[in-house]
């Protein structure tokens, strides 16, 4: 399965049928066709002897209509054209939203006739540029229809383009084929008549915000009428020549309005409409690569049990050595909706992909679900699901059956000098995630998986150690079990287990105020359902953290040169530009990088200028230095473990350091906006998503033209994970600041455990989506305030009578003291510069071993970023 965030990359392209008539291969009539021997004449287009196209698709960006007046058409004597026409033709039959086409017999001329089938055109008109738009939503509920005046010569007043509607901003426009029958026929439409229709498209598209180009026009025979003169004897015969016009539809994205009003949307804490504003929350799940987190999720997204082997999981593996072991080794995503007791996921009909579930819960709760790998081997896919995708609630499962022998054979994870973690048991492993959990201090809830394969004493033993750690850290657990029955709690969530999970976690939480104080323990089997109704009762109901803002870490005094907004990059790829994105960006070529990831604080909009990066000099090939994201061949072992040869490699060529490597800033503008796959126009702070940039051109660096889209594409494949997008401040324009790339940190650390790192030893750094492999520079331990006595005595002179006293403390007062005392660490990047925002949480793994899980690490904060 694709990443939840990944674009369509061949998304449909609009293909004119004349273009496609006119090749020998594809014509419908031999008689008809053009060679390409054929010589045509230079005065003539390459479409003169085009008779006819090919027959309307039923799906697709392209419409064929007779015509698109709002009025009865008149009834002619003769037309030279093969069809003769008096109103408007029956109908073929159509597909999904699309409305079908009616009326056999002349329009009616009143007002509310004219309204019902403007109406009924924009529909049409709607559905096929949802056609043309990658993984489009159906949904049409911000559709408005203008109000349609007396006078048809007023209809002008409308052609001016509105707000583009939510969901058409990747569309790649839409053909309409006028005065053209659906088996592709020419009929024709006399100039007043063509001049009506135009003008009813230009009132459809501008109501969905969007522009009509006319590609061309083609007169395709004659035609003959009656003028009634008052009913005189001699009545008028007028004759014209008919014609066929093809007009294209495309989006207007307004980029130019939004970057002048930019400033004014950032001091604006209202959403913008096209925002998604329901309740989003994140939650990661974490545990043992024998716990069955995949196949639990597959369960909750699907809404149907698993069979035993695994079968509910097969959708949301992502590779295919996944499918063959067993085992996850990348981050997997599902959304799930909520609204009230309903639960909206892949088992309601209607609902095949992501935006059908915004569209059902827009006044509930969207709950997005991270599924992290649990082997050893990925620890740090692990790590990146718990520290760079900063989740709101962690979901830990743990096992219920007996730990199972250690994996080998063809799908053994050992490597041929041995491999981290091998030989541990689930519940080790169990343990080491859950220390992690604790340490992190992120709100945490336990899923005792495969529960209907446990026995009670054998439980007992295991979960006693779990529930003497969370007392520890002054948490209390909460065992919550439930009595409905397994198959009501696919579909809805029981009325019980809501009440329950109000009574027991929610109200203690509000009470208390720190979501820490609770840690929910849910019995859950994916075989049997055990559990699930709880389970969605937890996602409908936990708290969700207030919106984040760039105050959260440290004030903005103490941070002037912190962003107005920032967006972490998780994953990168690139995706063909609409036609209506490339003309509205000034970007060389078809294409544009994508980024995923989610938005710090602030907010986005389609048409705001931005800043990425750092990105490393252009005479220094940082890439070299970039740690692989996969364990070197032969060693089986990841990156933070000394032996590897990633390590070694890092070693030899650390005398160059991060800081001798000049960081650059380069200048984009966003074209696309994905809110977890809903095409929107603005993303809001904690949203996760996807971003579609376009880089601006150099000025004065590229003079040939045709090297700019090379030195375009050199800078978007440099283009990795851990960078950000950024808003700059309005203090950073005035004052000509930027935002400032760390070579360098000093980390504070509040466990005794960190004075065993070593100084010039190498460990692996985790701070938001940044992984970076760092040297130690220095360890120092900070001076505690926690007894003010004993500073004072610090500052006397050390043959002061009163020494004495520091010498006869107990034990437990020293190791009290020890336990208060601050450690500041100072660390130095080796590959690249970094930007690290002041306060946020950093996590430093060092090298593991057969005998470890991989997850022991020392848990801080950043203080201090040196350039």
């Amino acid at each position: 399965m694709a990443s939840i965030f990944t674009f369509d990359h061949d998304p449909p392209r609009v293909n004119s049928p004349w273009e496609s008539a006119q090749d020998s291969g594809k014509r419908p009539h031999v008689e008809r066709s053009v060679t390409t021997e054929a010589i045509i004449d230079s005065n003539q287009p390459p479409d003169s002897h085009l008779e006819r196209l090919e027959a309307e698709p039923q799906d697709g960006p392209i419409e064929y209509k007779l015509h698109l007046l709002l009025r009865p058409r008149r009834t002619y004597n003769n037309m030279s054209t093969a069809l003769k026409v008096s109103g408007s033709q029956p109908s073929k039959p159509m597909r999904g939203a699309k409305q079908p086409k009616h009326t056999t017999s002349p329009l009616p001329s009143s007002n509310q006739a004219r309204q019902n089938r403007l109406h009924h055109l924009t529909t049409q008109l709607l559905w096929r540029l949802q056609q043309s738009s990658p993984h489009h939503s159906t949904s049409s509920h911000d559709l408005v229809i203008p109000r349609l005046p007396e006078d048809t010569a007023d209809l002008a007043i409308l052609e001016k383009p509105g707000k583009l509607l939510s969901g058409l901003e990747a569309s790649n426009g839409a053909l309409y084929e006028i005065g053209v029958a659906d088996d592709g026929t020419f009929v024709g439409l006399t100039k007043d008549e063509m001049d009506e229709s135009m003008t009813t498209l230009k009132v459809m598209a501008a109501s969905l915000g969007c522009r009509v180009e006319v590609q061309r026009m083609k007169a395709v025979g004659t035609c003959e009428w009656t003028t009634d003169r008052n009913s005189e004897p001699n009545d008028e015969i007028k004759v014209e020549d008919l014609w066929v016009a093809e007009a294209l539809v495309m989006p207007v994205l307004n980029v130019e309005s939004n970057r002048d009003s930019q400033q004014a949307n950032q001091l604006n804490t209202t959403p913008k409409r096209g925002a998604s504003i329901t309740e989003q929350l994140r939650v990661s799940l974490i545990g043992p690569t024998t716990s069955g987190k995949t196949t639990l999720l597959g369960t909750l997204s699907n809404g149907t049990l698993d069979n035993g082997r695994g079968s509910s999981r097969i959708n949301l593996l992502r590779h295919r050595h996944e499918v063959a072991s067993g085992r996850t080794s990348s981050i997997a995503q599902e959304l799930i909706g909520y609204e009230d007791r309903r639960i909206f996921n892949y088992h309601v009909d209607n609902i095949n992909e992501w935006p059908d579930i915004h569209d059902r819960a827009v006044n509930g709760r969207l709950a997005f679900l991270l599924d992290s790998a649990g082997h050893p081997r990925y620890q740090r896919t692990t790590l990146r699901a718990l520290v760079g995708w900063a989740p709101h609630w962690t979901f830990l499962c743990i096992p219920a059956n007996e730990d199972a022998p250690p994996a080998s054979g063809a799908h053994s994870l050992s490597g041929v000098d041995g491999t981290l973690g091998v030989g541990i048991a689930s519940i080790d492993l169990a343990m080491a995630h859950l220390d992690l959990c604790l340490k992190l201090a992120i709100p945490l809830a336990i899923l005792i998986t495969k529960s209907e394969l446990g026995q009670p004493a054998s439980l007992r033993n295991k979960l006693a150690p779990v529930f003497t750690k969370i007392k520890a850290m002054g948490r209390i657990p909460k065992l919550l079990t439930s009595t409905a029955r397994d198959e009501d709690s696919l579909t809805e969530v029981p009325d019980n287990d809501l009440q329950k999970m109000m009574d027991e976690v929610i109200d203690p939480i509000s009470k208390s105020g720190d979501p820490l104080s609770i840690v929910p323990i849910i019995f859950t089997s994916a075989v049997r359902g055990i559990g699930i109704g709880l389970t969605h009762a937890l996602l409908r109901s936990l708290p969700v953290p207030p919106i984040p803002t760039a105050r959260d870490f440290v004030p903005l005094a103490l941070n002037p040169e912190q962003p107005v907004a920032l967006f972490h990059i998780d994953e990168v790829f690139e995706m063909t530009l609409s036609r209506a994105q490339t003309a509205t960006t000034s970007g060389s070529g078809e294409s544009a990088p994508v980024i995923t990831g989610y938005l710090r604080f602030g907010r986005l909009s389609i048409g705001d200028r931005v800043v990425l990066g750092p990105f490393p000099g252009d005479d220094e090939d940082a890439g070299a230095l970039v740690p692989k994201d996969h364990p070197s061949p032969g060693y089986g072992l990841s990156i933070p473990h000394p032996s590897s040869a990633e390590f070694a490699r890092l070693s030899s060529r650390h005398t160059l350091s991060a800081s001798k490597i000049e960081g650059e800033w380069r200048q984009a503008t966003i074209v696309n906006i994905r809110d977890l796959r809903l095409p929107v126009q603005t993303v809001e702070a904690g949203q996760a998503g996807s971003i579609q940039v376009v880089f601006d051109d150099h000025d004065g660096e590229v003079s040939d033209t045709s090297a700019a889209p090379e030195k375009s594409r050199i800078s978007t494949t440099r283009l990795r994970k851990g960078q950000v997008l950024a808003v700059p401040s309005q203090h950073m324009i005035d004052t000509g600041l930027s935002l400032q790339a760390a070579s360098s940190l000093i980390a504070s650390f509040k466990t005794p455990d960190v004075k065993s790192l070593a100084v010039n030893t190498l460990v692996n750094a985790y701070v938001g989506m940044v992984r970076a492999a760092v040297r130690v520079l220095r360890v120092t331990r900070q001076k505690s305030d926690s007894n003010p006595q004993k500073v004072l005595m610090e500052e006397n002179d050390v043959f002061d009578m009163n020494v004495h006293i520091e010498l006869e403390r107990t034990k437990s007062e020293a190791d009290l003291d020890e336990y208060h005392t601050e450690y500041h660490v100072s660390l130095e990047l080796l590959n690249s510069r970094e930007w690290i925002e002041l306060g946020s949480q950093i996590v430093l793994v060092e090298g593991g071993s057969k005998d470890k899980s991989g997850l022991e690490g020392y848990v801080g904060k950043v203080i201090e970023i040196g350039e």
